[in-house]
């Protein structure tokens, strides 16, 4: 079933035109990839997603609601979440806190004080972080982690509010190859609750984790399709062998 879909999607900053008619669909519980040279879209496309920018033409849906235009709270309410390349991650509070702050953001205070009571919040940040292999690092100060680690500590972040739809831009940005492997298998059981769009220059994890992908290039969709189709693919080899 189709969790986000976009079509046209046009986005300008004065005369240059940064996504050009842009169209892709997410189905629920795929891990989608989004890849292209620098320059090509990627990111800006994320933006359009998350609500950081609005989209100046075409449309974008999610759980079939127009979200063209809502502000990024209210898709955040309806389950979008997102972790962009600038860490949000606070180094001087605790890896606990961090992502303590992460869940009660947004939610009103008769939920916090119920949620509180319950211990539900607890056990939930105990479960991420236990996901991503920091539940021993919970009293630790978020600055002290390791650069990975604190790129895992943000995805925590993202998931711990239980999104139906993840948005990353790079997550394994300055990590040694030992690290995107375990970023790849940390992140694997996540698609049976929550969807991903991926945005990532490493090529193979990108081929490691996802299910689709779509190149972008100069604001337009040279082709989509899966891992392997999209290998094969003449145009996308065109693509890259123009840039050599």
């Amino acid at each position: 079933m189709t969790l986000l879909e976009a079509k046209g999607v046009v986005q300008t900053y004065g005369t240059l035109r940064a996504l050009d008619g842009v169209a892709f669909s997410v189905a629920e519980g795929q891990f989608h990839g989004l890849v292209g040279p620098n320059g090509s879209g990627k990111s800006t496309l994320m933006k359009c997603i998350a609500g950081a920018e609005i989209a100046k033409e075409g449309a974008i849906r999610f759980s079939g609601t127009d979200i063209t235009t809502l502000p990024p709270e209210q898709r955040a309410k309806l389950g979008i979440s997102l972790k962009f390349q600038i860490t949000s991650v606070m180094p001087n509070l605790t890896v606990y806190d961090n992502v303590l702050l992460a869940l009660q953001a947004g939610d009103r205070l008769r939920d916090l004080v119920r949620s509180i009571t319950r211990g539900g919040y607890h056990a939930r940040i105990r479960e991420t972080l236990a996901r991503f292999r920091l539940v021993e690092r919970s009293d630790d100060l978020a600055g002290i982690l390791s650069h990975g680690q604190q790129q895992w500590l943000e995805i925590a972040m993202a998931l711990v509010r239980r999104p139906k739809l993840l948005l990353l831009d790079e997550p394994t940005a300055g990590m040694s190859p030992e690290e995107r492997w375990a970023t790849a298998e940390i992140l694997e059981p996540v698609r049976d609750h929550c969807a991903m769009v991926i945005v990532e220059h490493d090529l193979d994890f990108i081929r490691d984790i996802c299910d689709r992908l779509t190149v972008l290039n100069q604001g337009v969709v040279v082709d989509s399709g899966t891992v392997s189709e999209i290998q094969n693919s003449e145009k996308v080899r065109e693509v890259y062998l123009s840039r050599v």
